[in-house]
């Protein structure tokens, strides 16, 4: 049960919960109609929010001063997406089954489609490392139904990648994953938090946030223990801030969970929040993207990688 409700819109289960919350910040709906919306990245630069309403095929821009219009349609079904350290778009897409990066000059660039001479599956969620190295997951999801890109076939095994954008190697560093889903490295990049959202249709899915830890050399992994269990439902898409809380998408808001994998505090939102990240001048404005909606919540902590 809930120790106290720091704001209207959140429950604290922890007093490390109550300093990373504002009692006077409402939570702002910031634009609705969509049909899912996924993949929330901030552009400080140029002020904006890109996200995609997946169903609709077409990537969308948020800004305070002009509301939402469009950045990009079709979008080939785009899912998460960030920006490497150059600060160009890279996209997680469903249909091509591939990611790619939109370059300075408009031009865009398919930087994979396939690893170990076979089609990936259909790429969710994606992170850049300060190396410049991009960490994704490649779960069956995507390609299940027509509702998210089309229905397709498997060409092998659910796994986690990490791709060299300058060679064009892929690496698989872990494949024991039934249903990989959000990522995020801590904000010293020792820790990399993947979550498992379980194997489609399996009566007892396997769904919770794994940990493992980043081996000397950059690039490999060890471990992948359970860190922390979502109650109810399962962890969709999440966000670390500068503490090394996670803040994460779940069925009833944002979860947000302590180094330790306590569960400290909820952000309640109205509708299933698939992902979510840091924005805004100072890092501190919390972006979620839930169903059909997009949400904001001024926070008392900033975002660990927020300008990316």
């Amino acid at each position: 049960m809930p120790t106290s409700k720091p704001s209207h819109w959140t429950e604290a289960y922890d007093p490390r919960f109550e300093e990373l919350v504002l009692f006077n910040a409402e939570l702002e709906q910031l634009a609705a109609g969509f049909r899912w919306v996924e993949g929330p990245v901030w552009f400080g630069d140029q002020r904006c929010l890109l996200f995609n309403d997946i169903p609709n095929n077409r990537t969308l821009r948020w800004s305070e001063e002009h509301g939402v219009s469009t950045f990009l349609e079709p979008s080939d079904f785009a899912n998460g997406q960030t920006r490497d350290l150059q600060g160009r778009l890279i996209q997680c897409h469903h249909r091509s089954r591939s990611l790619t990066r939109l370059e300075h000059n408009g031009s865009t660039t398919t930087l994979i489609q396939e690893a170990q001479g076979r089609r990936l599956n259909a790429p969710n969620d994606l992170v850049v490392k300060n190396d410049g190295s991009i960490w994704f997951s490649d779960p069956l999801y995507g390609l299940l139904n027509d509702y998210e890109g089309g229905r397709q076939d498997s060409e092998q095994p659910p796994a986690l990648y990490r791709l060299d954008p300058e060679s064009g190697v892929a690496a698989v560093v872990a494949t024991d994953f039934d249903g990989p889903n959000g990522l995020a490295f801590s904000p010293n990049e020792q820790l990399l938090y993947v979550a498992e959202s379980g194997a489609p249709g399996a009566s007892k899915p396997r769904r919770y946030i794994r940990r493992f830890a980043v081996n000397g050399d950059g690039q490999t992994l060890r471990g992948g223990e359970v860190f922390h269990k979502i109650s109810s439902g399962w962890a969709d898409g999440f966000r670390v801030d500068e503490a090394g809380n996670l803040w994460c998408g779940a069925a009833d808001g944002v979860h947000v969970i302590a180094p330790d994998g306590a569960l400290i505090g909820k952000v309640l939102v109205p509708q299933r929040v698939s992902n979510l990240c840091f924005g805004d001048r100072f890092g501190s404005r919390l972006f979620i993207c839930a169903s059909t909606a997009i949400y904001s919540l001024f926070t008392g902590t900033r975002g660990a990688t927020w300008q990316r």
